[in-house]
């Protein structure tokens, strides 16, 4: 059930013109930037989308502009979980990592030691329930990072519109998510 979910949602968000992309992104970003939870953040995990994702550039401009910390992920191999480090400039400080997926140098970049300095977490995923359900892509990457978090940093996701539907298969190992910002509104127990 969650494959076949997974790969319509997909379909449909690979269907969307890139200029209508573009345009949802920007609105969902300013959404998320008037979120309360956003205003008050100190330190904010994002992520370099790919693909047909929301475009996410824009919200990690946003945070550095505004002089957050920003806190993006990388795929640890030997424990096989998500990294968060801090990136103070990601055009110099990103490279490809699993999937093409940009994500911190090491080299250059701090980890994060203490995951309860976090204020804020932007978090991807395919599709999305009205009571905050979340289908990510299949890896369990963020279920066990929010885990790790808890629950009291907000877990904020945007999504295009035609990502939120009812019936998201929910598991014993899936972590819920506070709200889900679209470009028509937000939904999920925290909005």
């Amino acid at each position: 059930m969650k494959r076949a979910l997974r790969q319509r949602i997909i379909a449909l968000r690979d269907a969307l013109d890139p200029d209508t992309r573009h345009s949802f992104s920007k609105r969902i970003c300013a959404a998320i930037f008037e979120l309360e939870a956003y205003r008050k953040a100190g330190a904010v995990a994002a992520y370099m989308s790919v693909g047909s994702e929301l475009e996410t550039r824009e919200m990690v401009r946003n945070v550095i502009e505004s002089g957050r910390r920003l806190v993006l992920p990388r795929i640890g191999r030997e424990a096989d979980e998500l990294e968060l480090y801090e990136v103070a400039d990601p055009g110099s400080q990103l490279k490809p990592g699993v999937w093409g997926i940009p994500e911190p140098d090491p080299q250059c970049c701090r980890r994060l030691a203490d995951l309860a300095s976090l204020d804020f977490i932007l978090v991807p995923g395919v599709a999305f329930g009205p009571k905050g359900e979340r289908l990510g892509y299949g890896k369990g990457y963020y279920d066990r990072l929010l885990r790790r978090t808890g629950n009291r940093i907000p877990r904020i996701a945007g999504a295009f519109s035609l990502q939120v539907t009812e019936g998201v298969p929910m598991g014993p190992g899936d972590e819920r998510l506070h709200r889900v910002v679209t470009e028509i509104g937000s939904v999920g127990p925290g909005g």
